[in-house]
Parts: structure tokens; sequence; C-alpha cells
């Protein structure tokens, strides 16, 4: 088995590695997903019942402390968390579906790097999180026929 790479960043970063950090870590590295504490505890504590949330609270915290994990703010009152060294991506959150889309455009890159360096600066990082609703049909759309 591949040593999960949030465990293996934990253990160099000197965190103490319980058996419920290490679960909880699992369920994170495999997360496709956003989750947040609710569903990490969820997920968790379906492979080990003795993990509480209080748990899981105070290890999102440290891993997000440590760099390990980033926290998202999706505009639904819940902080989500993903793996802080992903490949870089963007967001398109649906606000009213809660659908939250992962792209990566060469095209916005290419554009945030120009206005940095118009103000005379280099971009070294940046989150680019677009919230928005469904189209609403137009009343010439054949389609809605």
């Amino acid at each position: 088995m591949v040593e999960d790479s949030i465990v293996k960043r934990c253990e160099e970063h000197g965190l103490r590695m319980t058996e419920q950090r290490r679960v909880i870590a699992q369920v994170l590295s495999s997360a496709s997903d956003h989750p947040d504490v609710e569903e990490l505890h969820r997920r968790a504590n379906a492979l080990d019942q003795r993990i509480s949330i209080a748990t899981v609270y105070r290890t999102v915290k440290l891993f997000e402390e440590a760099g390990i994990l980033e926290r998202l703010d999706f505009r639904d009152g819940r902080s989500r968390y993903e793996d802080a060294e992903r490949d870089h991506h963007d967001h398109l959150i649906n606000l009213q579906s809660g659908e939250i889309i992962e792209f990566v455009d060469a095209e916005i890159e290419r554009l945030q790097q120009k206005i940095a360096e118009r103000h005379g600066l280099k971009l070294v990082d940046h989150r680019l999180e677009l919230f928005c609703v469904p189209l609403a049909p137009r009343d010439d759309d054949p389609s809605d026929s």
C-alpha cells in the first residue's frame, strides 16, 4: 500500500499521528469532493466509530495550521477542506444547487499574471472562486419547446 501523502506530510511536520488522525487523513486523501467537518466525521466514523466530531474539528484545525489542508469558504455557512498540495485548480460554485466544479483555464492563468505584472508584481499564488447561479432560459431558446 502506498503511504498516504497527508499522513506522510503530517509526520514530516512532526505531528503525532494517532490512529484516529490517520483515519481522518485517509478520509481526506480519498476525498474527491470538498467535505465539511460533519461529512468528514461521517466518513471517518464509518471506519472507526470511536472518532468523535470534536476529534475531527481538532484534527482539521491542526492539519490546516500545519499547511497540510486548505480551508475553503463557498458561502454556504460551512468550512470545507481539501489537500493543500493538490494540483492547482479554481472553483465554480453554483449557489442554488451547491455543486462545485473544479477547473483550470490557461487564459485566466495568463491574465492573472499579466494583471500582477501591470502593477509591478510577480504572482506567486492565487485562489479563484466564481459564485454562480444557473442561466435563466431565454425566451427565444428553441430547446425549451
